[in-house]
Formats: structure tokens, sequence, C-alpha cells
């Protein structure tokens, strides 16, 4: 199988590394450490979501861990995946920290949760990570069609995923192209628009088109526009339902329909303006994190 490939199950993506990525995953960002996020988790391993995103600025990795050695199910069934915090310095030493949190031998996949600081300083770390066994595979998060690139040509393992925000009102095209061109798979995060999208005039007419929801809708954009996707939620009626997204198509003219809606003039950005120079402080501004340098805030 070559990269970007689906498995045979039509569940998983192969990754640049030969690894497989569950295409539908649970993501936890803003879910707040503690039971509601157990629950959260424990509801999507029993509806068998088997791909869990947290990162170390959520904060609630304990939780996301403790969820999984309750649910009974395998570790090596699912793909777990964290990111570094670029507030701190060493992705190794918070690797590690990660590991202990969550009660794990491994993550799956470790992310750089934004540039800050400029996109190549953290990789020699994200690197050494890998090489040392606490990271099957590494990545990036939130960064530009320049920043990957600045990446690629600094280390010698490229990374093999890029999480940035994507649905079709954030249907950055260039960006997709810029990342397949280079063997990197596209996950999606915010797929709904954290609930904004669910109202769009023309997503509800599409979701009356297929019969589905319009979540239901909005993730299988994304499938068909080869994306990983991890919606968020805490609750157990929406996870189930964003689960059912294997069992229908959009048609040529429904992706034709949703493709308009995008506001990003099919940008090569991450995002459309330049947030992440400015230091934590600017990326607090569009991504509230409850953890940063020195502590919780």
């Amino acid at each position: 199988m070559t990269v970007g490939d689906v498995t045979s199950d039509g569940r998983a993506r192969v990754l640049a590394d030969g690894h497989q990525m569950p295409i539908l995953g649970l993501g936890v960002w803003q879910v707040p450490d503690g039971e509601a996020c157990v629950k959260a988790v424990r509801w999507a391993l029993e509806l068998g979501y088997r791909h869990l995103d947290t990162a170390q600025a959520y904060g609630n990795e304990a939780s996301v861990g403790r969820a999984l050695r309750e649910s009974g199910v395998p570790r090596e069934e699912v793909f777990i995946t964290t990111k570094f915090h670029p507030g701190r310095t060493d992705p190794v030493a918070e690797a590690e920290q990660s590991l202990r949190r969550l009660c794990l031998d491994y993550v799956d996949l470790y992310l750089v949760h934004w540039p800050q600081g400029g996109p190549e300083w953290a990789w020699p770390g994200m690197q050494r990570s890998r090489e040392r066994g606490l990271a099957r595979s590494v990545g990036v998060s939130n960064f530009s069609a320049n920043d990957l690139a600045a990446v690629m040509a600094a280390g010698s393992i490229p990374p093999v995923v890029n999480q940035v925000q994507f649905s079709p009102v954030h249907y950055r095209r260039a960006l997709l192209e810029a990342c397949r061109r280079r063997g990197v798979q596209v996950e999606a995060y915010s797929p709904l628009g954290t609930g904004q999208h669910l109202t769009n005039g023309t997503v509800r007419q599409v979701a009356r088109r297929v019969g589905r929801t319009p979540a239901q809708v909005l993730l299988r954009w994304c499938v068909q526009r080869a994306l990983v996707v991890i919606p968020k939620s805490i609750h157990e009626e929406r996870i189930r339902q964003n689960a059912q997204i294997f069992d229908f198509t959009l048609s040529p003219q429904d992706m034709a329909d949703l493709d308009a809606l995008d506001r990003t003039k099919g940008t090569d950005r991450a995002h459309e303006r330049n947030v992440w120079r400015g230091g934590l402080r600017r990326v607090r501004a569009i991504m509230p994190i409850p953890w940063a340098p020195g502590g919780r805030q």
C-alpha cells in the first residue's frame, strides 16, 4: 500500500512511514480533565472509535489514559495522538511526561502543536522522540505550506501528518495539495466549526437530501476529501452519530455545493492571519488552552 491509501476495511489511511491511522477519531480539545473527559473517551471506545487525540496543552492526558485503561480495549488497538507544547523547550522530556500522564509506553503520533518560535527548532527533538520509541510517528499541527517545507528541508525524518482546521468553510485547497505532494496526511480539527457550521443553510440542505445529520455531512465531506477527521463531543448520542459516516456517499453535486462554502480562498496557510509570531498570548486568542508555561491557567 502507498501513502494515503485506505485500508481494506475502509477505516484507516496509510502514513508515509507505513503506520496506519484511523480516519475517524475523537478530539478532546476544551474537554475538562476528569469525569467528563473519561466518560466521553469511554463512550467513544465502546462505540468503536480507535483513535484518540489529546495534547499537553489540553491538560487532560491523564483522563484519556484512565479511560483507555478502564475500557478494557487493548492498547495496541487504539491510535493515540498527543502534541508537544512549543512554549516548552524539550520535546523528548515533554513526551516522557505525557507518557507518564497517559500511563503508556508510547504514543502512536506526536505532533508539534503550532509553529511558535519558528517551524524548525523543535523538530530535532521530535525526531529523537521517535528514535527513542516514545512515538511511532511524528508530525505537525497548524503548519502552513512554507512551515512544512522548512521542517522537511531541515530534518532527516519527515513529518507524516499535518493537523489543521479544515472543513468546507475552511477548505484550504493549496495547503492540502502541498501536503499531498510531500506525502503528508492532512488531519482535520474543528470539522464542525465548533458547532457553528451545523446551522449553515447549504449544509442543512445537503443533509436533507441525503437523509443525514448536518454533522454527518460535514464529516463525510472530510472523508471524501481524503482527510483524517477528529470531531469533538462529550455527548454520547452525538459521539454515536459522528461515527455513522462510512455507510453513505455524498454526490459530486453535494461535494461541489459544500466546496463553495470555503472562506479561505483556497489558501496554503493553516490560518488566514499570522497568529504564531506573537507567541502564546496571540495563540490563546484563537486556541484557548488550559495549560501554559508555568502551569495551568
